[in-house]
């Protein structure tokens, strides 16, 4: 099978630890031996990430310099792709005897300038922070802070993915062979200008919508949506919370669920599995093997 893996950002930082370039890559090195099998098994594998904190940090750093010397946004996001690209492709490579021929592609997304994402910041970056320093970096650089998890956080815009740009690319490799990293942290996020020519735009796309466009675009037979939890829970955090097996991609509601966790990865689901007609699955990164049997996760079909 021909499968988009989505590697949420607790395959590469866990909540509460800190961010150091060794916490992340034993967290990689964890995860990528839970794709070993798969690679095993005869898949052909494209690999996407998350990057919200990693983003958050170096926008945090960005402001060290002068204003004249601040990099935009789609910069750092160019910036973390490649670092936790390089990361994902050098550790996969190692934990492999074969000698794996592995890519990993900086991406741009087309986004549509008049996205109303732009208008109403939601996509959470960057560390969770005490209600006193996200006052203050608020007030600092006009930052838009929301709470999260009992904590705070910086959001910026998350547009609607429209086009992957290098999709004639990421087909070519995969039909060679290659396992892909791509569309790192939602890709790099781009619009057209006046002229036609592709620039930059400040926002952070989501790593799952961004998933399931990749996944549209190589024609995958299945869009693997991993995250800490085993899948979609009714009622979750209460005592009749319950692990949803199975929804429908036409009346599944994302809205239902919180913005900025559940609800993009069920609406991205949903999205490929109405579009494809096959099968996305949300899911835990430590039971692979569980959710392709059909034993785990909460599976995206049409009935």
């Amino acid at each position: 099978m021909r499968i988009v893996i989505a590697l949420g950002g607790n395959a590469i930082l866990k909540h509460g630890q800190m961010l150091t370039a060794e916490n992340q890559r034993l967290n990689v090195r964890k995860a990528v031996e839970q794709l070993s099998p798969l690679i095993d098994a005869g898949h052909q594998i494209i690999l996407t990430h998350g990057s919200g904190p990693q983003i958050g940090l170096l926008s945090l750093q960005n402001f060290a310099y002068k204003p004249d010397q601040i990099y935009p946004l789609d910069v750092l996001d160019a910036e973390v792709s490649g670092m936790i690209g390089y990361v994902i492709g050098q550790e996969l490579f190692n934990i492999r005897s074969d000698d794996p021929q592995i890519a990993t592609l900086l991406t741009q997304i087309e986004v549509d300038w008049d996205d109303p994402a732009f208008a109403t910041p939601s996509k959470p970056i960057g560390p969770f922070m005490q209600k006193a320093e996200a006052e203050r970096l608020q007030a600092q650089y006009n930052w838009q802070i929301v709470e999260d998890k009992g904590q705070w956080r910086r959001v910026v815009a998350s547009p609607f993915p429209r086009r992957v740009i290098e999709a004639d690319i990421i087909r070519m490799m995969v039909k060679n062979g290659i396992i892909v990293i791509c569309a790192g942290g939602g890709g790099v996020p781009v619009v057209r200008d006046q002229n036609g020519d592709l620039i930059g735009i400040e926002a952070v796309i989501d790593k799952d919508h961004a998933s399931a466009l990749v996944a549209k675009n190589v024609n995958a037979d299945q869009l693997l949506l991993l995250t800490d939890v085993e899948g979609v829970y009714e009622n979750w955090g209460t005592d009749d919370q319950c692990l949803l097996a199975e929804m429908n991609p036409v009346d599944a509601d994302a809205s239902r669920y919180p913005a900025g966790s559940m609800g993009p990865k069920i609406a991205a689901a949903s999205s490929f599995g109405k579009i494809s007609g096959k099968s996305a699955i949300i899911g835990s990164i430590n039971f692979i093997t569980e959710i392709l049997a059909g034993k785990s996760g909460t599976h995206f079909k049409l009935n």
